[in-house]
């Protein structure tokens, strides 16, 4: 196979071009934002699900379903609580405020659409799950539209 010319290898090979302070803080302040916000979309979400397949979402199912400890989960809820996204009565579980049904199905319906895209261009079923799992929190709607368009044309 013949090698590119060298000023084609040296301009890929050249590091990128760092984008102005402000754009880049901005960047990852977006990061922080949503990685914030993700583990409260994660219990809304399941929460949304064991409501409506058993009836009702216990603290213990909760932590069990995400692999953290009882303590955790409690604190997680404490502050879905805080969020206004839940509440929770004694003996009787946690459920969602409407913010956190309008918070659970936003991520679930983003959820499914990177689902969609990832099986679409051959990602396995279990990966494409896995990786719909951290892509759904920090996809822009704009990137998820382009999805949605992807898959109508397909």
């Amino acid at each position: 196979m013949p090698r590119p010319p060298a000023d084609a290898r040296a301009a890929r090979d050249a590091p990128p071009e760092m984008p102005a302070a402000p754009t880049q803080a901005g960047r990852f302040e977006q990061a922080r934002r949503v990685q914030s916000m993700a583990l409260l979309e994660d219990y809304a979400e399941l929460i949304a699900d064991l409501l409506a397949t058993a009836g009702e979402a216990r603290p213990t199912d909760i932590a069990r379903r995400l692999g953290v400890t009882h303590a955790t989960a409690i604190k997680a809820i404490t502050r879905l609580k805080r969020e206004g996204l839940a509440t929770a009565l004694p003996y009787r579980g946690v459920f969602l405020t409407e913010a956190g049904e309008h918070l659970a199905a936003r991520v679930k319906t983003r959820h499914l659409l990177v689902v969609d895209l990832l099986r679409a261009v051959g990602v396995p079923a279990d990966a494409a799950e896995q990786d719909a799992e951290g892509i759904e929190h920090h996809v822009s709607d704009i990137t998820l539209e382009a999805f949605a368009r992807f898959l109508k044309e397909k």
